[in-house]
């Protein structure tokens, strides 16, 4: 195993703890403060350790997380369900809200995942 890169000093971190951390929507560095001050907005800074936030911008890869997760699992749900005991409407409709549920639900933890990675590569863009 390869020690850290002494310019790297957030990559000595354990790579499953930053991951937990921001699963559970915390800090990366201190797993204390809040990662996001709304919905999908992040902190500028983190109100425990200060560590900034704010300026790490994840883009669309949330979004692919999300459809590739929930792509998945309603692929296979919709193989499974019994389409010929109910109208198509019914069956349609009933996916449709299963499908935006689960992607509303998906993403926070999506953007928390692709954040903490993105900061513990300190792969940060300065364009804002």
């Amino acid at each position: 195993m390869t020690s850290p890169s002494p310019e790297k000093p957030n990559a000595a971190q354990d790579f499953w703890l930053t991951v937990l951390r921001t699963l559970i929507g915390r800090c990366p560095k201190c797993g204390h403060g809040r990662l996001f001050k709304s919905y999908l907005k992040p902190v500028e800074q983190c109100a425990t350790c200060g560590e900034a936030l704010g300026h790490i911008r994840a883009d669309d890869g949330p979004a692919w997380l999300t459809i590739l997760v929930v792509g998945h699992i309603m692929g296979s749900l919709m193989l499974a369900l019994p389409w010929d005991e109910y109208s198509d409407t019914v069956m349609i409709s009933g996916v449709t809200a299963l499908t935006i549920v689960m992607s509303l639900a998906v993403l926070p933890y999506a953007k928390g995942f692709f954040i903490g990675m993105i900061w513990r590569a300190e792969c940060v863009g300065t364009e804002k």
